[in-house]
């Protein structure tokens, strides 16, 4: 993953959806004192499992909020880690989810991860 939390060597996204995808990343940390990272590609199965390594492997990992997307596998995962957990619930999770899952749905991953890290920093709330 790069400093910025985003993965995309070769990926989906245009330079202007990653500059985006930054400034959304940049802006939930900032507001929430949580650190946010988005992981896309496949996930090894099983990939809840896959998706809990990647979040382990995060500086501060207790604070940190991963977005895993596997577009390949239509599969996706949040990881929050106990010190996250305590402000993003499984239920905020899960909306979230549902949010992102629409807009891929609709063909448009770089709007639903955006959609996603907004709706998962409006839920953890200011620091």
């Amino acid at each position: 993953m790069t400093p910025a939390g985003i993965d995309a060597l070769d990926g989906p996204f245009t330079t202007r959806q990653l500059l985006r995808l930054d400034d959304a990343l940049r802006i939930a940390d900032q507001s929430t004192g949580l650190t946010f990272s988005v992981y896309i590609g496949d996930l090894e199965e099983p990939t809840r499992e896959h998706a809990e390594q990647l979040h382990r492997q995060l500086d501060g990992s207790a604070q940190a909020v991963l977005v895993a997307v596997s577009p390949n596998q239509r599969l996706l995962e949040i990881v929050t880690g106990p010190e996250a957990r305590k402000r993003i619930s499984d239920r905020d999770s899960k909306l979230a989810a549902l949010s992102m899952a629409a807009a891929f749905a609709g063909g448009d991953l770089a709007g639903g991860v955006l959609a996603g890290l907004d709706q998962l920093a409006s839920h953890a709330g200011r620091h």
